[in-house]
Order: structure tokens, then C-alpha cells, then sequence
């Protein structure tokens, strides 16, 4: 039996003081250390075996704040934790009282391919894992053959196509020793819902974004465009899914999705969600009226759909407890989630197969203010994003 944590962490723009990352965009050497110290106390509480980050410009940033959280939690430990020859060293609170240091730990950063000069900055992301990595952790962003879309107008006719070679964000995918298994982890952030508008050649900024001569219809299509990318991506992450469940290997994906969990982007990523009965409905090459799936091909179909499905954490958690909502985004009046953990059937808990499961679900979120409340400007150095962790146990004894 193996317990381990896993959690999904966008840190907001992280980066060295005086550096422009986006245009205008820096941090004094104070707000620099503010969120440092704010990232770091985060880090403490979570203190997650694996952590899958995002908006990292540069790893140094990252590992300096690993190394504050080591160092307020080893302090703590001082305070927290018991000589061990005290009568009640052994009692279990101590356990979780406990900070693990990250010294031993393993880091992995993934810059991103279109990162760029001062003012034109492009986030990356990292995973730090307790467990090392079973091997070094890979790479999708820049894509060995483009992903071109075809599209069929309703006549049937040519509809064009849509075609993307390099993905907005890299995707990670790692290998991780848990117990005596290794789990697949991807960590991934999607294209996000900010248009992308058109600027025609020569001109100093697309026209849409003059938004004193507002363009409703323009920025329309570019939250199009978005959209679109979007869902690519997600097919790119889902495909790289299947690859690793092909090999029954138990898979984990984490990250920012920028959408809901329902989002068609997001139903990508997880697969379908299988209908109770396919033997009511007509065959794909029914030959007449009453021409359906039988029972058999019913089974089959449903175990076929399962097998490559991911289970939502955030899901799970709410239908064991008694919460009815969780949010890790909240902006213009609206909470909702956009940062997940999804999980193959290896950790399902209607698995009878399954190799785990998980026991409890964190979200940090009492930091997150809505856009339009009265403290939020003065929130700016804190992550936007609430985080995530599963809390997981591995073992014979969970089937």
C-alpha cells in the first residue's frame, strides 16, 4: 500500500525581478519577493509529492521558490515535530505535521518553443516529483508532422481545413516510480479564451483591439480562432493518451485546460461518456429500420469506451462528500473550474481492476478574489488559479 499526493499548481507569470516578460509587464525586486513568499507558503501547504506547474518562465525562478518552502518547512519541523524519543513521537498527527523537503526531489522544466524577447515572454511548464523520474520526461509542442484538420461543407463539397505545427504551450508528459508502479503524468496548459485577432500586414495592432472602436463581430471570430486551437491541442493530449493506454499504462493529466469540465476541448481530453445501452440504438450500417446493436456489441462497445475514458478528481471528491461546488477561476462574477486532474480507469473506483484510488480532494481557492471585486488589483502577485491536489493510495486492498 503506497499513499501519494498529486497536484495541479498555475503559479501566475512566474519570473526573476526586472525582467519584462509581457509588454509593460515586470516585477520590482519587492513585488518579486512578495510572490516568491506567497508562491512558497503555497508549495508548504500543499507539500504534494508530485506537482505539475505552470507559467514558468524560467526555471531558477521556480527552484527558488522550492528552496523558501524548504526552508520555512524545515524550520517548522523544529516547532511541529517531536524528538523522537519522546513517549508520543509516534503518534500519527505527527505524520502529517511533518514537511518532507524537496532536496531530494526531481525537476523538470519545459521552456516554451515560442518564447521570445523581453516584453514578448512564453510561459513554460515544470513538474517536481519526490519520486524522481523513471525516465527523462518528454516533450509535445512542436509537432513532427502538422495537424491538419479537413472539413466537408453540408453539400459535401471541400470545406477547407485548419492546421496547426506547434502547439501554444508545451505539454510534459513524465514517467513516474509510485510504490511499485509507474504512473504516466502529463502536465499541460491550453490554449486560453483571450482572442486571437487579426492583424492585416503592416498594421501596428489587429483593429479589434482598439476597443474604443469597438469591434463585436471581430473579436467574435477571434475567440474563434482560440476556440479552435484550443480543441486541437486537446486532440494532440488526447492522442498522446491513448498511446500510453494502449500500453495499460495508468495515466494522470493535470494542468490548466481553460475550460470546464464539460467544455468540448476538456470531453477531448477525457473521452466519451458511454450510454447506459447500445442496443436500442440503430446500427452504423443498419440495413433496416429495426436494425440495432445487439446486447454482445452493447457490452462491447461500453468496455471499448471505458477502457480509453478519464475520470474526473474534482468529480469523484464531490460525489463521496457532501460539496457541491469547486472553482479554481474566478472572474467577472463567474466561478468555475478550469484546472483539473483527470484519471484513467486504473484509479476508478467502480473498477474492480483498478490499482488505486483516491482518498480525498484539496482546492486552495480562499485567495482567489472575483476581477471585479474591490481587492482584487491589490491581489495581482498571487496566482489567479486555485490549486489542486488528489490525495492517492495505491494498493491490492482498494479493489
Amino acid at each position: 500500500m503506497t499513499d501519494f499526493t498529486i497536484a495541479s499548481f498555475n503559479v501566475k507569470n512566474l519570473i526573476g525581478a526586472d525582467q519584462e516578460y509581457y509588454r509593460y509587464e515586470s516585477y520590482t525586486p519587492e513585488e518579486h519577493a512578495w510572490k516568491q513568499s506567497w508562491l512558497a507558503d503555497q508549495v508548504l501547504n500543499l507539500s504534494a509529492d508530485i506537482v505539475c506547474f505552470q507559467e514558468i518562465f524560467e526555471e531558477p525562478a521556480l527552484q527558488a521558490v522550492i528552496d523558501e518552502a524548504d526552508a520555512i518547512g524545515i524550520e517548522a519541523n523544529k516547532s511541529n515535530v517531536p524528538d523522537p524519543r519522546k513517549r508520543y513521537a509516534r503518534k500519527a498527527i505527527f505524520r502529517k505535521l511533518a514537511y518532507e523537503p524537496y532536496t531530494d526531489a526531481a525537476l523538470a522544466f519545459a521552456p516554451n518553443a515560442n518564447d521570445g524577447d523581453p516584453g514578448h515572454r512564453r510561459p513554460g511548464v515544470a513538474i517536481l516529483s519526490r519520486f524522481g523520474f523513471a525516465e527523462p520526461p518528454t516533450v509535445i509542442q512542436e509537432l513532427a508532422e502538422p495537424l491538419e484538420i479537413p472539413f466537408s461543407d453540408l453539400d459535401g463539397s471541400d470545406g477547407g481545413s485548419y492546421k496547426i505545427s506547434r502547439l501554444s504551450r508545451p505539454i510534459m508528459k513524465a514517467r513516474i516510480p509510485v510504490g511499485d508502479k509507474v504512473i504516466t503524468v502529463f502536465n499541460c496548459h491550453l490554449k486560453s479564451k483571450l482572442g486571437e485577432l487579426d492583424k492585416p500586414a503592416g498594421a501596428p495592432f489587429p483593429p479589434a483591439a482598439d476597443l474604443v472602436n469597438y469591434d463585436p463581430a471581430g473579436r467574435a471570430l477571434g475567440s474563434l480562432r482560440a476556440g479552435l486551437r484550443r480543441m486541437a491541442e486537446a486532440w494532440v493530449l488526447r492522442r498522446a493518451i491513448l498511446d500510453e493506454l494502449s500500453e495499460n499504462r495508468p495515466v494522470m493529466v493535470l494542468g490548466d485546460f481553460n475550460d470546464g469540465e464539460h467544455a468540448v476541448s476538456t470531453e477531448i481530453i477525457t473521452g466519451e461518456v458511454p450510454f447506459k445501452n447500445y442496443a436500442w440504438m440503430r446500427r452504423h450500417d443498419a440495413a433496416h429500420k429495426g436494425d440495432r446493436y445487439s446486447d454482445t456489441e452493447n457490452e462491447v462497445i461500453r468496455s471499448q469506451i471505458e477502457a480509453t475514458r478519464l475520470h474526473s478528481a474534482e468529480k469523484m471528491f464531490v460525489r463521496k462528500s457532501a460539496r457541491d461546488m469547486v472553482f479554481t477561476s474566478a472572474f467577472g462574477g463567474v466561478f468555475e473550474s478550469i484546472d483539473q486532474i483527470f484519471m484513467s480507469q486504473h484509479f476508478d473506483p467502480s473498477n474492480p481492476q483498478r490499482i488505486g484510488e483516491m482518498e480525498y480532494f484539496s482546492a486552495l481557492n480562499d485567495h482567489l478574489t472575483d476581477g471585479s471585486h474591490a481587492e482584487a488589483p491589490y491581489n495581482k502577485l498571487a496566482s489567479d488559479h486555485g490549486q489542486i491536489m488528489a490525495h492517492m493510495r495505491l494498493g491490492s486492498d482498494t479493489a
